[in-house]
């Protein structure tokens, strides 16, 4: 069977638009799909806003919400965000609690085979307006409407430490082999980079007559 590899990011606003159209793939082609999340680029490269070109912010933020209108997706600023940086300089906190739960919550997700039904649903809340969304409550009622239990996502990521290192690890060298950006779809060995390669990725797996009946 052919293999989709789906690298994803919660703080991706890119990501966020690409994962309904993802979850349309795994549905109607036949493909194994692996869904492999990782931590922000504020977190794989701290210094990568801070020494970055002064348009990259500026053109983001004129950018998403415009390919958002376009797809007719809802989208709005993360409240919070779940990164703590210095807009203005780029700095980024060392301390990032609050990614660091959803990277474990997200792994514990793909133990269960789950990990873009898990990426939807929080991506929808995180980037589609909810105010507060990382709050226990909003957050276990967000899971719960995916029928994840966050108590038992929770205590999967407490009992196993080491395989949620270990999977974010390999996670981010085998995304590196390909390129650093999210979304990144690898449909054996290759590569797709972009919310805007969907179409194409599209393509190949039709061309491979992949669509299932």
């Amino acid at each position: 069977m052919a293999k989709l590899d789906i690298y994803w990011s919660f703080r991706s606003p890119y990501s966020y638009l690409a994962v309904d159209r993802l979850v349309g793939i795994a549905r109607d082609f036949d493909v194994d799909i692996d869904f492999r999340p990782v931590r922000p680029l504020a977190m794989r490269e701290p210094d990568f806003f801070e020494r970055g070109r002064k348009q990259f912010l500026p053109y983001l933020f004129n950018d998403f919400p415009r390919e958002a209108e376009q797809l007719g997706i809802s989208c709005a600023m993360p409240n919070p965000d779940p990164i703590k940086m210095d807009m203005t300089s780029g700095k980024v906190d060392p301390d990032q609690p609050i990614m660091n739960q959803l990277m474990e919550l997200a792994i514990a997700a793909c133990a269960e085979n789950r990990g873009l039904d898990f990426a939807q649903v929080v991506g929808a809340s995180i980037w589609g307006g909810q105010p507060n969304w990382n709050e226990p409550s909003a957050l276990a009622a967000t899971l719960k409407s995916a029928g994840f239990d966050l108590a038992a996502l929770s205590q999967w990521a407490a009992d196993n430490p080491s395989a949620i290192k270990e999977a974010t690890e390999r996670n981010e060298a085998e995304q590196l082999k390909h390129h650093w950006g999210v979304p990144l779809m690898v449909l054996d060995g290759e590569a797709f980079f972009g919310q805007d390669r969907l179409g194409s990725l599209v393509w190949r797996l039709e061309q491979r007559g992949l669509r299932r009946d």
